[in-house]
């Protein structure tokens, strides 16, 4: 579902409630808070979004045009008076403590390893802005995506890869995400570990599933396996996928999108 679509969904979600909510005004601090806020908040509450809230790798970019940018400071989310501050990692390490002693309530997104850290998530924060049936049509839209994908892929081996050329073990969301479209991860070690080049190209996975590698014009990867011409010769034919990071750079319930688009690359013979 595109983001629009996304969002009319959960405006019909809460037309269905038929509750009145309440609008506490909130501020997100970090691109990861930005999407549940967005996705979560009415949109005249939000006083302030992170400057990164619509670039290209924000699942609610387009949502985002027109909302307020704020820097993270303790000054400026002062000034702004929100009674709600949602943050993943941004901001000072003080802020937090900084914003509860004034009476600003502070609601951290945990990193999730399963799709029960993803549904806490979502619950805490829609909580704190009294958005509980947004909240439910979010988790609701997350779970019938994973119950589309179940098994699309009967096991077939797979290898999650960034252009970096690190993967994801067990117990990691990424991990959970490829069980769920019936994948089995190659990789059962640490949750997040290089893979060596010469192995990606001398015995390379029977299937890839790609991450952030529409980033490769980044300085970040410019050296990076993901750019290794032997490399790059073998993906086209072992990749199942290719997820954008404004899919799986934030634990939020838009993976679930994440799982469809695996499921739905599943050969007929797999499912």
């Amino acid at each position: 579902m595109k983001p629009l679509a996304f969002g009319a969904a959960l405006a019909a979600g809460l037309a269905l409630a038929g509750e009145v909510m309440a609008t506490p005004r909130v501020m997100s601090v970090d691109s990861c808070a930005d999407q549940y806020v967005i996705a979560l908040s009415p949109r005249d509450a939000i006083v302030g979004v992170s400057g990164r809230a619509d670039d290209p790798d924000s699942y609610m970019r387009e949502q985002a045009k027109g909302l307020p940018q704020r820097r993270a400071t303790t000054e400026t989310v002062l000034a702004l008076r929100p009674d709600v501050v949602v943050r993943y990692w941004g901001g000072d390490a003080r802020l937090p403590e900084a914003l509860t002693r004034r009476g600003i309530t502070v609601v951290r997104i945990e990193d999730a390893h399963d799709f029960d850290g993803v549904r806490a998530n979502v619950r805490a924060v829609a909580e704190a802005l009294d958005q509980r049936a947004r909240g439910e049509a979010l988790i609701a839209d997350m779970d019938a995506r994973l119950a589309r994908s179940a098994g699309a892929w009967g096991g077939q081996p797979a290898m999650y890869l960034t252009p970096t050329g690190y993967s994801s073990g067990g117990g990691t969301l990424i991990d959970a995400m490829l069980r769920a479209a019936g994948l089995t991860n190659l990789v059962s070690g640490p949750a997040w570990e290089p893979i060596p080049l010469e192995s990606l190209v001398r015995e390379p996975a029977p299937a890839f599933v790609l991450g952030f590698f529409s980033r490769l014009s980044s300085l970040t990867t410019r050296w990076g396996p993901g750019r290794h011409a032997a490399l790059r010769k073998r993906l086209p034919t072992r990749t199942i996928a290719s997820l954008p990071g404004a899919q799986i750079g934030c634990p939020a319930s838009f993976v679930g999108e994440s799982v469809e688009t695996l499921a739905l690359a599943a050969p007929r013979m797999a499912r």
